[in-house]
Order: structure tokens, then sequence, then C-alpha cells
């Protein structure tokens, strides 16, 4: 399995999805992350800071990791040019799982069009047709998912991941964004969603994601867990 997840900023995937990784790296899944943005304009943290942040993440969790240059921090939009180079490294790297950011209003602008472009660029990888494209064999991805990136927007998660076993690993991780520890209480903000997420399904830490299309299965015993026993 190969999965590659998307972020607009350094710290975006750590703190939205960071366990969920560590568990598939755990099952020999093949990760790699794409950080659109060096976090050129956050508070704290120069963007060199940032990147090596990111950098050390990644190697803990057990990911590859590349930076794209999509206009830079709070200068990302949704545009074709800018899918054009997420389903380039879709091609590339041939991930039969992507997960990207919630596409939905009221929270930060990159993150949405992050989300969009990981929708689009997904779409893109697939046709054969696209001139920008025609250097690289398409790719049909699979399974796209989204994040939410330090709390939800909008309805609940699709699905919840029991992520309890490697919590430990998860903060280490998260942690080492030091520049923005400075900026908000991350690790209050994502425990306590990971806690209500992992209560409302009777573990200790859960990561929710979205679904962008129904989930397909071919008969319902092949549901093996559900999120409460009735």
């Amino acid at each position: 399995m190969k999965l590659l997840a998307l972020g607009a900023h350094p710290d975006d995937i750590e703190f939205g999805c960071g366990g969920l990784m560590i568990k598939e790296a755990q099952k020999g899944t093949q990760i790699m992350y794409v950080i659109c943005s060096l976090g050129e304009s956050g508070t704290n943290g120069t963007p060199e800071d940032r990147k090596k942040e990111a950098e050390d993440a990644a190697k803990l969790v057990g990911a590859d990791v590349t930076f794209l240059n999509l206009g830079g921090d709070c200068h990302i939009i949704n545009s074709p040019e800018n899918a054009y180079k997420i389903a380039k490294i879709i091609r590339e790297f041939k991930p039969d799982l992507v997960l990207s950011p919630q596409t939905v209003p009221h929270q930060h602008p990159d993150h949405l069009a992050v989300g969009q472009l990981g929708y689009n660029a997904c779409r893109f990888s697939r046709y054969g047709g696209i001139e920008e494209l025609k250097d690289l064999p398409a790719h049909r991805v699979s399974f796209l998912y989204q994040y939410a990136i330090y709390s939800e927007v909008g309805l609940g998660p699709d699905i919840l991941i029991d992520v309890s076993s490697v919590h430990e690993a998860w903060e280490q991780a998260m942690s080492l964004h030091v520049s923005q520890m400075k900026t908000k209480s991350y690790l209050d903000l994502v425990n306590s969603k990971a806690k209500y997420y992992g209560k409302s399904i009777g573990v200790e830490y859960a990561i929710g994601l979205w679904k962008t299309d129904p989930i397909r299965i071919d008969t319902l015993s092949d549901l093996t867990m559900s999120s409460r026993n009735y």
C-alpha cells in the first residue's frame, strides 16, 4: 500500500492525522508527505525552521517528505496549474490512498484550497489526455479521504481510527513542531479532540476522516467493527 498525504503547512499532517500515519507506517505502508508551503506567513518560526521541523517529524513517523511551492503560505489558490503540480507527484509516486484537508469553508483558506486541489489532482491524475501531464503515465487513486486540522468543521467524521496504541509517538511527532507551540496550545487542542472521538467508539484516542465518495463494500459481513455495541 502507498499513501500520499497533502498538507498546506509544515505542521498540518502531524496535527491532523499524525497518529494514523504512524499506524500505517508500522503496518508497512509506504508514506509520502507533500507539504505545499513553508509556513512563510506564520506568526512564529522561520521557513527554514519549519521545514526542518517537518522533516524531523516525517522521519519520526516513517514518511518521506517533499515540499511543493504553490505560491507560499496564505497565497495558495485552487487552480488547474496547481492541481497539475500535485497530479504530477501522484503519477510519479502512484499512491493507492490520498489524504487531504477538509473541503469546507470557515477554516484557514490554505487548508480549503489544498483540500480542493487534492480532489482535483486525483481526478487529473487519471486523465490520459492532459497535455501538462503527458510525460507521465496516468494513475488512478483508489481512495481519497479528508482529515481535519486541529478541529473539524461541519458534520462529524465518517470514519474513526483507533490510534490509542501510538498516541505517545504521535505526541512526540507533534512536539517536534516547536515553533508552532508558541502560537497556541495545539497539543491540548488535538488531544481533546482525539479523546472525544476515542470515547465515542470506546477507545482512548481516535482520528476522524471524511469520505469524498460513498464507501463501497461487497457484503455487510465485510464490516468487522462498529462504533458501539448494540
